[in-house]
Protein backbone atom coordinates (compact mmCIF):
# COMPACT_ATOMS: atom_id res chain seq x y z
CA UNK A 1 0.00 0.00 0.00
CA UNK A 2 0.99 3.60 -0.50
CA UNK A 3 0.43 6.45 1.95
CA UNK A 4 0.80 10.09 0.95
CA UNK A 5 0.76 12.82 3.58
CA UNK A 6 0.26 16.24 2.03
CA UNK A 7 0.97 19.26 4.23
CA UNK A 8 -0.64 22.51 3.11
CA UNK A 9 0.10 26.01 4.43
CA UNK A 10 -2.63 28.56 3.76
CA UNK A 11 -3.37 32.17 4.68
CA UNK A 12 -6.44 32.81 6.84
CA UNK A 13 -8.34 34.63 4.09
CA UNK A 14 -8.01 31.63 1.72
CA UNK A 15 -8.51 28.87 4.30
CA UNK A 16 -12.29 28.42 3.93
CA UNK A 17 -12.10 28.19 0.14
CA UNK A 18 -9.17 25.77 0.31
CA UNK A 19 -11.11 23.57 2.73
CA UNK A 20 -14.06 23.54 0.32
CA UNK A 21 -11.81 22.43 -2.54
CA UNK A 22 -10.06 19.83 -0.34
CA UNK A 23 -13.44 18.47 0.79
CA UNK A 24 -14.61 18.11 -2.81
CA UNK A 25 -11.36 16.33 -3.68
CA UNK A 26 -11.75 14.01 -0.70
CA UNK A 27 -15.36 13.11 -1.53
CA UNK A 28 -14.50 12.29 -5.14
CA UNK A 29 -11.25 10.48 -4.32
CA UNK A 30 -12.94 8.15 -1.83
CA UNK A 31 -14.94 6.79 -4.79
CA UNK A 32 -11.79 5.97 -6.78
CA UNK A 33 -11.00 2.28 -7.20
CA UNK A 34 -8.14 1.41 -4.89
CA UNK A 35 -8.62 4.28 -2.46
CA UNK A 36 -8.31 2.82 1.03
CA UNK A 37 -8.52 6.13 2.93
CA UNK A 38 -8.56 9.86 2.18
CA UNK A 39 -8.83 12.30 5.08
CA UNK A 40 -8.35 16.00 5.82
CA UNK A 41 -6.88 17.06 9.15
CA UNK A 42 -6.74 20.57 10.58
CA UNK A 43 -3.82 21.40 12.87
CA UNK A 44 -4.82 22.31 16.41
CA UNK A 45 -1.53 24.10 17.01
CA UNK A 46 -1.19 25.99 13.71
CA UNK A 47 -4.40 27.25 12.08
CA UNK A 48 -2.52 27.86 8.83
CA UNK A 49 -1.69 24.16 8.36
CA UNK A 50 -3.86 21.37 6.95
CA UNK A 51 -2.91 17.81 6.13
CA UNK A 52 -4.45 15.41 3.63
CA UNK A 53 -3.66 11.74 4.23
CA UNK A 54 -4.23 9.37 1.33
CA UNK A 55 -3.86 5.59 1.34
CA UNK A 56 -3.87 3.67 -1.94
CA UNK A 57 -4.00 -0.07 -2.60
CA UNK A 58 -1.16 0.06 -5.13
CA UNK A 59 0.71 2.17 -7.68
CA UNK A 60 -1.87 1.51 -10.41
CA UNK A 61 -4.68 2.91 -8.24
CA UNK A 62 -2.64 6.02 -7.40
CA UNK A 63 -1.72 6.57 -11.05
CA UNK A 64 -5.38 6.28 -12.09
CA UNK A 65 -6.36 8.74 -9.34
CA UNK A 66 -3.78 11.27 -10.53
CA UNK A 67 -5.31 11.11 -14.03
CA UNK A 68 -8.92 11.44 -12.85
CA UNK A 69 -10.86 14.61 -13.75
CA UNK A 70 -11.42 15.55 -10.10
CA UNK A 71 -7.67 15.38 -9.45
CA UNK A 72 -6.64 17.32 -12.56
CA UNK A 73 -9.26 20.00 -11.82
CA UNK A 74 -9.06 20.37 -8.04
CA UNK A 75 -5.36 19.90 -7.27
CA UNK A 76 -4.36 22.97 -9.34
CA UNK A 77 -6.93 24.93 -7.32
CA UNK A 78 -5.32 23.70 -4.08
CA UNK A 79 -1.92 24.80 -5.36
CA UNK A 80 -3.27 28.22 -6.27
CA UNK A 81 -4.90 28.73 -2.86
CA UNK A 82 -2.00 27.42 -0.77
CA UNK A 83 1.14 29.21 0.30
CA UNK A 84 3.08 25.96 0.25
CA UNK A 85 2.43 22.26 -0.31
CA UNK A 86 4.80 19.48 0.74
CA UNK A 87 4.20 15.76 0.46
CA UNK A 88 5.77 12.66 1.95
CA UNK A 89 5.25 9.22 0.42
CA UNK A 90 5.40 5.96 2.35
CA UNK A 91 5.06 2.32 1.26
CA UNK A 92 3.90 -0.42 3.59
Amino acid sequence: MIRINLFISVKTEKRARLLDVATSLTEASLKDDGCVAYDIFESHTRPDVLMICETWRDEAALTAHESAPHFTTLVPQLRELSDEMKSERFQF
